[in-house]
């Protein structure tokens, strides 16, 4: 099947077709960043879209990362306000990621999302690797953000908060360009640390940072 006529419900209608009607997409954002939290959303698309076809206002969603930021804007509009999706969004600050570890955080922010849907999804469908300490029945997708749309759904929550989480810190810590890069490791982020040294929101564990603080005697 041609990435054209890819079918983005193939996952959910295996579900669907076992009765498992409330099937949650499971994605995150900011694992990579030097700054700021990691985000995770779950989306719950209702099923007879797979019927009808998504609606005009979701034309095109796909991996958060494939797509504008001005289409990330829409369809968040979209999910969050057309009142048929089931979604919660969860975030863990950086101060936590230093504390337990990125992939631990992740994971923690993944179980908070679910954990807002009640009651519980009965199943999810997960972006990447299997989530061992997931507390819901999952189906791991390698990729998925591109070939589930209740991932990508998630993945557009989740991207869309972050990025508007990292602008309310620009404001805060303009010196560090936040607004443009959302923390991750540019040139001029690595610059205005080597001048500023880390704020409140950096991840004191991540290379450079780590390797910045003075050995103990």
């Amino acid at each position: 099947m041609t990435a054209k006529h890819l079918d983005r419900f193939e996952f959910e209608r295996v579900l669907w077709q076992q009765n498992v009607t409330r099937v949650a997409g499971v994605d995150e954002a900011g694992r990579g960043p030097l700054a700021g939290p990691v985000v995770a959303a779950a989306a719950i698309l209702p099923p007879h879209w797979a019927d009808s076809g998504l609606p005009a206002g979701l034309a095109g969603l796909n991996d958060s990362k494939q797509l504008t930021e001005t289409q990330r804007e829409t369809y968040f509009e979209f999910l969050t306000h057309c009142g048929e999706v089931e979604f919660a969004i969860a975030q863990v600050n950086a101060a936590v990621v230093d504390e337990i570890n990125i992939l631990q955080a992740t994971h923690r922010a993944m179980n908070d999302a679910l954990a807002q849907l009640q009651p519980l999804p009965p199943h999810a469908l997960v972006d990447g690797r299997p989530v061992k300490t997931l507390c819901v029945p999952q189906t791991a997708i390698v990729k998925g953000d591109a070939r589930s749309y209740s991932i990508a759904a998630a993945s557009v929550l989740a991207k869309v908060t972050r990025d508007r989480r990292m602008l309310e810190y620009h404001a805060q810590f303009p010196e560090y360009g936040f607004a443009g890069h959302k923390g991750y490791g540019t040139v001029k982020h690595l610059a205005a640390i080597e001048k500023h040294g880390p704020c409140p929101i950096h991840r004191k564990s991540f290379a450079p940072l780590k390797a910045k603080e003075p050995e103990l005697l």
